[in-house]
């Protein structure tokens, strides 16, 4: 069976129209004062490294002092808990990523905010994934990977995964739903712990995101990369061809993205202001070269009503593979 709800269609889907509008009458500016932004992971981790990217150039487009607040743990639950317990008068915002927001709602039972008490103010950047394999997998490219996992009858081929619902999960899953392979889950904490699985052959894929370790790992041949999830080459990997490429899988594009989120609940007039001063911060050469080389690739420039319907095809994206695993909230 092959999924065709691509981020394309979806976006089609939901038309031209911005997908909410709120009364503003009373707007408050976010102008002056404190906004905390706050971020569901560690410091050091991909989201935080935005965050703090950002942090200078954000706080002098405000006007206000902009201070990072990690909250990690939970599966967003801790960070997403404070954004939506905060008064929506933009002085708390969350660095969110589609971990948080969308894939932790779909696999785990103790998170209880769904994506639409969000509303993704502005996407920033975003990480490609690397389709990564262990070095000596006898396989070279996509095609020949689906043949190795169709010939595997002693056991399923194992990816790496973190929780159920989580990027890793469902983006392989959709892999095996596409290629019509069958591929069995290795669950780990983290990126952390994937890669030493990966180079050391303790599972044989994984999706990852092209960030931290990842680049040198696959230019010092500790772990293989096949194809990149993304609608071109990366250009730092030029050689690496991209899943579509392959011609067995169709609109297979993922990224990690980290975006500027609120409440839904935000008054329009504070929600434009927020959107039109990080649009100003990542339209600045040395914000996007710190972030380029992080290994992130810029997202388009995007007013209200197209992040909304971006917000809005990722959500319906990643649910529909939820649905066709069957997968429910544990």
């Amino acid at each position: 069976m092959t999924i065709h709800l691509t981020r394309r269609q979806a976006l089609a889907a939901l038309g031209t129209a911005p997908l909410f509008t709120h009364a503003a009458v009373h707007a408050q500016s976010a102008g002056g004062g404190t906004v905390s932004m706050v971020v569901a992971y560690p410091a050091g981790g991909q989201a935080d490294a935005v965050a703090r990217t950002v942090q200078a150039e954000f706080q002098r487009k405000l006007g206000s002092t902009v201070i990072i607040e990690n909250a990690p743990g939970g599966g967003g639950f801790i960070a997403a808990g404070k954004v939506l317990a905060a008064p929506a008068d933009g002085r708390t915002l969350l660095l969110g990523t589609p971990l948080e927001l969308i894939q932790a709602p779909l696999g785990m039972a103790a998170v209880k905010h769904k994506p639409e008490q969000f509303r993704l103010l502005r996407p920033i950047a975003g990480t490609a994934l690397m389709l990564l394999v262990r070095p000596d997998m006898p396989a070279n490219n996509l095609a020949e990977l689906v043949a190795l996992a169709k010939k595997s009858t002693a056991r399923p081929m194992t990816y790496c995964s973190g929780t159920k619902g989580s990027i890793f999960h469902l983006v392989s899953e959709r892999l095996a739903i596409d290629t019509g392979v069958k591929l069995l889950e290795v669950p780990y904490r983290g990126g952390a712990q994937m890669l030493p699985a990966l180079a050391s052959g303790e599972v044989d894929m994984g999706f990852i995101p092209l960030g931290g370790a990842v680049a040198g790992m696959i230019k010092s041949g500790r772990i293989k990369a096949l194809a990149v999830t993304a609608a071109s080459r990366h250009p730092a990997f030029p050689e690496v061809p991209t899943m579509n490429e392959s011609g067995l899988v169709k609109d297979f594009e993922f990224d990690a993205w980290a975006g500027l989120v609120a409440s839904r609940a935000m008054p329009e007039a504070v929600a434009a202001q927020l959107n039109a001063a990080m649009g100003a911060v990542t339209s600045l050469p040395q914000v996007r070269k710190d972030l380029e080389g992080a290994g992130m690739v810029m997202a388009p420039a995007m007013d209200l009503a197209a992040a909304d319907r971006f917000y809005a095809a990722e959500t319906m994206r990643y649910q529909a593979i939820a649905k066709a695993i069957h997968l429910q909230p544990e």
